[in-house]
């Protein structure tokens, strides 16, 4: 049976199994197994701290000539992962023909320049391990190829991680289209990273999340120089003048702004984000304290044209103003994404006076929304006709006779996010007959 089938099939075959299958598959001959590893073009390891066989690991990456996407991380749940640059090397010199490369690396960065050993890599995730101080080491190496990357995400840099400083001297520019910082405490040098942005002329995203010590060195210098930005994203940590500044100065075109920020953002930046904006797409708003119902209202009256995504999620000015969404909702009819999660004092009166004005949703999502009840489905259906994706996880006034309900009456529904318990035996039957997918 092993010899009916060619090797060309057998993978093929191979391409379409279930990750968890990959096991059983390796265990049933030795040509199975080397045709599994040699067709898997994706792998995540787990290793732990210290591994100490690196070289079985090289001989291991090596039967994977098709490996073009690889994902390392720590198997430690205490926190400390300590993975050498030997680990990079041993990588290098087993896939060189990876195209994206996520990796934990402890301090100090004496390795990066093996990242040049990969020529085809388009994206590189790279997380500091935390246990190190800052690295004051500083790069005098030079290499003779730069990285061309697409996308690079960075997390746990510090204020001294000076190594870092091969990577904004040794990044393509003009290649990267995406920039994403994690629980980022500085960038190195501040000269060398604003040289950097300065030539991300081509960058189209940008991601903030939990930096504020460094937030507004980089928005001011995205606001500077980055003109083909279209997407950005700040969350825990901004500053109020920095993002006003940013939306007063810069000259790109946004179309995507999410933003998380409880105490630094106000009116007056809706004010500017609708006048700068004013063909925004996506807007993204999370707990957002300090704004106001009028400030949303102007916002929503400046987007009219261009919205078709919008958040207001755990929003106290929805908690704190009646009738504000169903002002919003007569400026926004062009929606076709919807996120109201987790705004606990929402009624079935202000949702229903609402959703009349969003004839063309596409998708909902009402998870958290505690005290909505089976009365907000049925105006649900009886509104929005072309809706394929609903979310009532955790919406406790919502029960089996309202689930019902929205499945029999949503002809287009593909996707339902509830509680198993809410699912009766005709709901899974009727579910089953429209081909609608269930997630808890």
């Amino acid at each position: 049976m092993d010899t009916i089938l060619c090797d060309e099939l057998l993978q093929e075959i191979f391409h379409h199994l279930p990750p968890p299958s990959s096991s059983a598959v390796s265990l049933v001959s030795k040509r199975w197994r080397h045709l599994l590893r040699s067709s898997l073009s994706s792998l995540s390891l787990r290793l732990s701290p210290n591994h100490p066989s690196l070289p079985s690991l090289s001989s291991f990456l090596s039967h994977h000539t098709s490996l073009s996407t690889l994902s390392v991380s720590s198997s430690s749940s205490a926190g400390t992962t300590v993975f050498s640059g030997d680990l990079l090397r041993s990588i290098s010199a087993a896939s060189p023909q990876l195209l994206s490369l996520s990796i934990i690396l402890s301090r100090p960065l004496l390795s990066l320049q093996l990242l040049t050993s990969f020529t085809n890599l388009k994206s590189l995730t790279l997380s500091l391990a935390e246990n190190a101080s800052p690295d004051s080491v500083s790069d005098e190496f030079t290499v003779s190829s730069s990285l061309r990357l697409q996308s690079l995400r960075l997390s746990g840099i510090c204020a001294g991680d000076y190594s870092l400083n091969w990577l904004w001297k040794n990044c393509d520019c003009k290649t990267l289209t995406k920039l994403v910082l994690e629980n980022c405490e500085g960038v190195g040098d501040n000269s060398s990273f604003a040289c950097f942005v300065k030539g991300l002329e081509n960058v189209r995203e940008v991601e903030l999340r939990t930096c504020r010590s460094i937030v507004s060195l980089i928005l001011f210098n995205l606001g500077e120089n980055c003109k083909s930005l279209v997407s950005l994203l700040v969350y825990d940590g901004g500053n109020k003048e920095s993002l006003l500044r940013f939306v007063r100065e810069t000259t790109s075109d946004l179309r995507r702004l999410d933003l998380r920020l409880p105490l630094d953002l106000d009116d007056t930046h809706l004010f500017q984000i609708g006048v700068k904006f004013s063909r925004l797409r996506v807007l993204r708003l999370q707990s957002c304290c300090m704004v106001t119902g009028e400030g949303l209202k102007t916002l929503g009256l400046a987007l009219s044209d261009s919205l078709e995504e919008l958040a207001l999620t755990n929003c106290d000015v929805i908690n704190g103003q009646d009738g504000f969404l169903v002002e919003l909702a007569q400026n926004l009819k062009k929606i076709k994404i919807l996120d109201l999660s987790y705004n606990h004092t929402l009624l079935d009166k202000e949702f229903a006076s609402m959703i009349s004005s969003y004839c063309n949703l596409r998708k909902l999502k009402l998870r958290g929304c505690s005290r909505l009840t089976n009365v907000s489905l049925i105006s649900l259906c009886k509104n929005c006709k072309r809706l394929e994706s609903v979310d009532i996880l955790y919406c406790h006034g919502i029960q089996v006779e309202g689930v019902e309900f929205l499945i029999l009456n949503s002809r287009q529904l593909r996707n339902l996010q509830v509680e198993d318990r809410k699912l009766s035996e005709a709901a899974r039957r009727w579910m089953t007959d429209k081909f609608i997918e269930v997630q808890h």
